[in-house]
């Protein structure tokens, strides 16, 4: 009777074994996508990659021989590539699941300029699908190409923007190139003075960085500026997502004092996107109800064409109470106010600067919200 009960764990311990072979094997043999079903081949799109806009991709299923799950990759190339070293290998939707790919404007954007494709330039892409069983891949049978229109502008914005080069106030060390102030998104400024020589912008400041130059009104990359008409201060504002650059000329700040209607003092500039006067006496305004203390700044300000004007900053609140200690910091911010009224949006001097001698310093640095400061000395 022992021995009938071995026999009988022998047999049940080969079927076991049995089946748990049988339950490890991988059946990986599929039929690839036969067919892409959308878009259209040669279909036209004007790239909008600041938008929400996308387009879908999509296909006929892969078949496995197993009736299990098939995954999918859409691979991009260039028009007369082979898809041997695509440009770009993105997975469906639903983790590659299903047998579509949903695809943004603005990667599409980054997938056409790696081929090459200059922004305002019209280019082809090829595509097609590849599905997967385990490490059966296979391409489908079909492959088709899109046309597309990339707008002004960079594909890959950079996060942060530096600013180095012989011309700056840094100097070409790129650990200490001058960060710029990201304004908006896409948007950098720097207030800083230029010396003769060469500049250049970078997306960071270590290691081999991706460089960028300003060319008359335009962003460009891998290239250099040149400072030739001796030092001066300016406000260097880059928009990566239309390659657009706006050079500003600061001739000049004031301290504009409003019961006078004139400049009370001009400040000169130091470094950082810092001017600044010192030991200056302030003394307000007599009127017939008591002491005016309004001020606000003005800019002197040279356009790339020569177009002089001017730019008045002041409060962000039409009118002010005189501050104390007690007020917060924010009460000093710089807002670029659109008219150039007499008294609307002044700061009010702190009670205690009537006839006392003051440093006023303004920050337009970049580091910090723009801002000044008044110090009784």
């Amino acid at each position: 009777m022992k021995t009938y009960f071995l026999h009988i764990l022998a047999i049940m311990s080969l079927l076991a074994v049995s089946c748990k072979k049988d339950d490890y094997k991988l059946n990986t043999n599929m039929k690839p996508v036969p067919a892409l079903s959308a878009p259209v081949d040669d279909k036209y799109i004007k790239l909008q990659p600041t938008t929400s806009a996308s387009v879908s991709f999509e296909w006929e299923q892969a078949r496995a021989e197993d009736g299990s799950l098939v995954l999918y990759e859409v691979v991009f190339d260039k028009e007369d590539g082979d898809f041997s070293a695509p440009l770009a290998t993105i997975a469906s939707d639903g983790g590659g699941v299903n047998n579509k790919l949903t695809l943004s404007h603005k990667d599409l954007n980054t997938i056409a300029a790696k081929a090459g494709i200059a922004s305002l330039a019209v280019g082809k892409l090829k595509w097609t699908v590849n599905s997967s069983k385990g490490y059966n891949i296979q391409k489908a049978a079909e492959t088709r190409t899109i046309e597309v229109e990339r707008p002004n502008g960079f594909a890959e914005i950079p996060v942060d923007v530096f600013l180095t080069g012989a011309a700056t106030e840094a100097g070409d060390n790129l650990a200490a190139a001058l960060k710029m102030k990201s304004t908006s998104a896409g948007v950098f400024e720097i207030y800083t003075s230029l010396k003769n020589g060469t500049y250049h912008f970078t997306d960071r400041n270590n290691g081999t960085p991706t460089t960028f130059y300003i060319d008359g009104g335009a962003v460009k990359q891998d290239g250099e500026s040149t400072q030739a008409v001796g030092t001066k201060i300016y406000r260097l504002q880059l928009d990566f997502n239309n390659a657009a650059a706006t050079v500003t000329e600061i001739t000049a700040i004031g301290l504009w004092f409003a019961p006078e209607n004139k400049i009370m003092y001009n400040l000169d500039y130091t470094s950082n996107g810092v001017w600044s006067f010192k030991n200056q006496p302030i003394t307000f305004h007599q009127e017939s109800w008591g002491r005016d203390e309004r001020y606000k700044f003005r800019l002197s300000v040279t356009a790339a064409d020569g177009t002089t004007g001017y730019e008045w900053w002041g409060s962000s609140n039409a009118d002010n109470n005189r501050p104390t200690s007690a007020t917060p910091l924010s009460f000093w911010e710089l807002h670029l106010i659109s008219n150039s009224d007499q008294y609307n949006y002044c700061f009010k001097f702190n009670g205690d600067v009537d006839t006392k001698n003051c440093d006023v310093n303004v920050y337009f640095s970049p580091d910090k919200t723009y801002t000044h400061e008044v110090i009784i000395k």
